[in-house]
């Protein structure tokens, strides 16, 4: 089993929005263990496994620092197994494994524990998104305060954020998980819903989508 070095991040409790203290919330971070040649697979056709590894690497130290200060709990759902010794600070962030056939039965999983354990409001998010930051989270909490549901569009057809305050089996049933039809399917779920819809937002999946942002520069430096 490959371990991440381990680097804890450190919380500067002025970025905590302790308003977000009034409701029970839950934030689900799902996340493929960083391992070569597993992660990334339709950017590493183009950028190599190695550098699609170093990439996925950055990002999840970028979800870290985006969700440790945010005043919710946290837990990591792993693809594969549970890392005890990585990126992902104990002390933080729970750790569980994603159960299910496929994506749609394993967020699922995770939504209804949560409810189980008489959380209010949950939000599942990936590990690969480097446009989100902490007031998205904030803003995505809140918006829940008015409405049931909220959904993060992403640009490629997808989305990168779903949050409820009540449970419906429907968004994870008959969906191509993986395809642009995912977020045209899942609003087709919500018809008739109190939503919130936030900013769209870009994910990684492909070199496109990191080829003009500086931030990815040294990792496309052989390109």
């Amino acid at each position: 089993m490959g371990i991440l070095q381990t680097n804890k991040t450190a919380v500067d409790s002025k970025t905590i929005d302790f308003s977000l203290a009034k409701s029970k919330n839950l934030l689900l971070i799902f996340t493929r263990n960083p391992e070569l040649g597993k992660c990334k697979t339709r950017l590493a056709a183009k950028v190599g496994d190695e550098s699609a590894l170093a990439i996925y690497k950055f990002l999840l130290h970028h979800t870290v620092q985006t969700t440790a200060g945010l005043y919710a709990k946290k837990t990591v759902f792993y693809s594969e197994e549970i890392w005890e010794d990585d990126i992902w600070d104990t002390s933080i962030f729970d750790k569980e494994l994603q159960h299910g056939t496929d994506l749609g039965e394993r967020m699922a999983n995770a939504f209804l524990e949560g409810f189980q354990n008489k959380f209010e409001k949950i939000i599942v998010i990936g590990s690969d998104m480097h446009d989100l930051n902490q007031e998205d989270l904030e803003e995505a909490f809140k918006a829940l305060d008015e409405n049931d549901f909220v959904v993060g569009p992403a640009i490629d057809g997808g989305y990168y954020l779903l949050g409820m305050k009540r449970f419906k089996p429907a968004l994870f049933k008959n969906k191509d998980w993986g395809t642009s039809s995912v977020l045209q399917h899942t609003l087709k779920s919500l018809e008739g819903e109190s939503l919130t819809l936030l900013k769209p937002k870009n994910d990684v999946d492909h070199y496109e989508d990191i080829k003009d942002n500086k931030a990815f520069a040294p990792y496309l430096k052989h390109m």
